[in-house]
């Protein structure tokens, strides 16, 4: 009788892609840093970015997950930030990945000490994780129909920036019991936390775009 297998990981190297978006005027530029859902792709998470209101004065970063499959169509490559398996070494790689992009755009571009973090869906929760824990201190945060990861939900505290939290009305997948566990939990943990609930479903709308164009005038 065979045994079982015995499941060995190792670190590999791959290629992270993310694309940079300058304002037209002289810098010192903030800095919007965004993650994308599953499933999505750089490019059109920037292009949200782009519709937010006052962010043609900011230095524009949409950060591609590590994770590259083809859509169901399998004429376009998305991404996924991570799956179930092996998932404490994924956001490690994670964290690592996003400090190295945000450390390489202040490196190569005139950017102020201002930073805010962005992530939709399944990059709400990155953006939770970006300013947590990958070593650049934040000025803002937007999460729109994503909730706190597990793993920031059990710690002894949250160290946040002022957080905005959106979520469509008729989201099946953000609910509202899920928006108000992490309003709440932000709010004990002494974060200043903004929940705005908006009509539409899981998406991005002109009313979340103000809301999001708000915090990011607060931060400057």
């Amino acid at each position: 009788m065979t045994s079982d297998p015995i499941v060995k990981t190792l670190n590999a190297q791959t290629q992270g892609r993310y694309l940079v978006r300058l304002p037209n005027t002289a810098g010192p530029y903030p800095l919007l840093v965004g993650f994308h859902g599953y499933g999505e792709t750089a490019d059109s998470h920037l292009r949200q970015l782009e519709r937010i209101p006052g962010t043609a004065a900011w230095l524009l970063a949409a950060v591609q997950a590590l994770h590259w499959f083809y859509d169901r169509t399998h004429q376009h490559v998305v991404a996924s930030w991570m799956t179930k398996l092996c998932r404490e070494r994924a956001i490690a790689d994670n964290l690592r990945y996003v400090k190295q992009v945000v450390t390489e755009i202040r490196d190569h571009h005139n950017t102020s000490d201002r930073l805010v973090y962005a992530g939709f869906s399944q990059g709400a929760s990155m953006a939770y994780r970006a300013a947590s824990g990958a070593g650049h201190s934040s000025n803002g945060l937007i999460a729109l129909g994503g909730d706190i990861p597990p793993e920031l939900r059990e710690a002894e505290t949250l160290n946040l920036p002022p957080t905005l939290v959106g979520r469509g009305v008729s989201d099946e997948w953000f609910t509202q019991e899920r928006h108000d566990a992490d309003v709440a939990l932000l709010a004990s943990n002494g974060v200043t936390v903004e929940p705005f609930v908006f009509g539409g479903g899981h998406e991005w709308t002109d009313e979340f775009r103000a809301a999001a164009g708000g915090l990011l005038r607060s931060c400057l």
